[in-house]
């Protein structure tokens, strides 16, 4: 498993709640071992006590997307190296039993998970995640949707950087509404036009009589 894959951990995380809808979907265990995905070992340690743990791990993983969607670089850094030093990763090689054509083991960096709790071992990946992520791409790689109310966090892997929604579904809504918008102005304008043009009419004719 690559390092790459691993900052979705936090990417889906972050969006279980909808702050500007008010929505929250991380409101039960099972919806806490959903997240972990095909990794159903590390799933079965979530307990009760992981739901509020995993709330506060979510609020601060949003921190660094709102501080990167912002442009504070540093403070983007200094909020993810914080949980980097709360929940160290614990790196392993691994290969997974694949193998290349020839026969030879197919090896790869692998963070295992921790065995506290289930938050520790999410977090840490998560974070170790994000961490390569911005290490790799750059900070302006993290980012919140602009289709408003939306504000989902997503990870910008295009290759000019103009990424600037979380879903095409995100983007058909914003290029639709801003549509709208311009055919609204133009409408406003055309009739603001025509009763200017109506004044200068009524005005001559009052001249030239």
């Amino acid at each position: 498993m690559e390092l790459a894959y691993y900052s979705d951990y936090a990417v889906r995380l972050v969006n279980t709640e909808e702050p500007a809808r008010g929505k929250d979907s991380l409101t039960s265990v099972d919806a806490v071992r959903d997240l972990f995905g095909a990794n159903k070992e590390a799933a079965r340690r979530a307990t009760d006590a992981d739901l509020t743990r995993f709330r506060g791990v979510r609020g601060r993983l949003r921190a660094v997307f709102e501080a990167a969607d912002g442009g504070d670089e540093e403070l983007a850094v200094n909020l993810l190296n914080s949980l980097l030093l709360e929940f160290p990763v614990s790196p392993q090689i691994s290969g997974h039993n694949h193998r290349d054509d020839d026969g030879r083991p197919l090896w790869h960096l692998h963070l295992s998970d921790h065995p506290s709790n289930a938050t520790a071992g999410y977090a840490a990946i998560a974070a170790m995640g994000l961490a390569f992520h911005l290490t790799e791409y750059g900070v302006d790689r993290l980012g919140l949707c602009e289709a408003a109310p939306c504000r989902n966090a997503y990870l910008d892997t295009s290759t000019n950087r103009s990424r600037r929604y979380c879903s095409d579904r995100c983007a058909t809504r914003a290029n639709v509404a801003a549509y709208r918008a311009r055919k609204r102005l133009e409408a406003d304008r055309s009739q603001s036009t025509g009763r200017t043009a109506e004044k200068t009419q009524d005005s001559t004719a009052v001249t030239e009589r």
